[in-house]
């Protein structure tokens, strides 16, 4: 946040920016291609660039663990990002914009393009809070309020496909990294399985016919599949027979998820962040600062492995920094 607002008085100002700080949500993590730097999205439309490699120096200050540049990116929230090689991609109410990464460094956070897919009408302004980077066809995959997966060629800019089958509103997206399929999860109470070779749905997971409903987060690792949402249960499913194999034993809502080595780390309501193994069994309970985690980042950049981390986000001004699993070694402040 600047230090002073047109026209405002500086006790005022102040006074606003602490307010706004103790209201924050941070939506959204995304990691620089260079491993070095950290992109957080917030609730008022803001993307804070932090520096990993400085904030994790043996030298390191209490000025380190703040921004480096913020900037006003969306007017409504910042519900995702990706970074591909050289661009970060950010996407909010209606629109996906592009950011050059090496100019965001240099501080000069002038979008390099913005698109909006070919909604139904165009008074339509629905959330996209998903975003997934497909390489081998180097597209992007958008989802969220108008119930459709878009498909983007990030060469061309250009609206490829739209994959309809949910009658509700899409929360999350997962790359089958071994073949070219893309799972979906939605407030339908479904999690659906893409091939994007044809364009269609291949399988349906009817997670609402047991005690959980999709609400937030699926992450695949051949041949498993985790959902997370807004029923009391995290639930291991076996992708090929469609069938539940563990029903994790967390009453909080858990709203992220994703596999790590051999375990599942989940987060959601509650400031902890779970480990669990595949059996179920809770191996560790890793407090951090927020009172709720919207979102998990492993920073796995080949290129900087100083900054291997795992960072996580959500109901609060703070990105809490893992040097190791076991524990939050400081946390980042927008």
């Amino acid at each position: 946040f600047s230090h002073s607002l047109p026209g405002v008085p500086p006790v005022q100002a102040e006074v606003f920016q602490a307010l706004q700080r103790l209201h924050m949500t941070i939506f959204s993590q995304s990691v620089s291609p260079c491993g070095k730097f950290l992109a957080a999205g917030n609730n008022y439309g803001q993307i804070a660039i932090f520096s990993l490699s400085a904030a994790l120096s043996s030298e390191a200050k209490e000025e380190s663990k703040k921004p480096m540049v913020t900037f006003h990116a969306h007017d409504g929230p910042v519900y995702s990002m990706v970074s591909t090689d050289r661009h970060l991609l950010s996407a909010g109410d209606g629109e996906v914009k592009g950011w050059l990464w090496a100019e965001i460094l240099k501080k000069g956070c002038k979008e390099l393009w913005r698109r909006q897919p070919p909604y139904r009408t165009s008074l339509e302004v629905p959330e996209i809070n998903a975003l997934l980077l497909v390489p081998k066809e180097n597209s992007l995959i958008l989802a969220g309020g108008d119930c459709q997966l878009h498909t983007m060629d990030l060469e061309t800019g250009t609206f490829t496909r739209a994959l309809r089958g949910h009658t509700d509103y899409i929360h999350c997206l997962a790359l089958r990294e071994r073949s070219p399929e893309v799972l979906s999860g939605g407030e339908d109470g479904a999690v659906r399985l893409w091939d994007l070779r044809i364009a269609k749905e291949v399988q349906t997971i009817e997670v609402y016919k047991c005690p959980q409903i999709v609400w937030d987060g699926v992450a695949t690792e051949s041949p498993w599949l985790t959902v997370c949402g807004g029923g009391p249960a995290l639930t291991l499913w076996h992708l090929r027979s469609s069938t539940p194999t563990t029903v994790f034993p967390i009453r909080a809502p858990q709203k992220h998820v994703t596999f790590y080595q051999d375990l599942i780390l989940s987060a959601g309501q509650g400031c902890c962040v779970n480990h669990w193994q595949l059996s179920g069994e809770l191996k560790a309970q890793v407090p951090g600062s927020s009172p709720g985690l919207l979102s998990l980042s492993l920073n796995q950049q080949p290129a900087a492995p100083e900054c291997k981390v795992l960072t996580a986000s959500g109901n609060s001004c703070r990105v809490d920094v893992f040097t190791n699993l076991g524990y939050r070694a400081f946390s980042l402040s927008f």
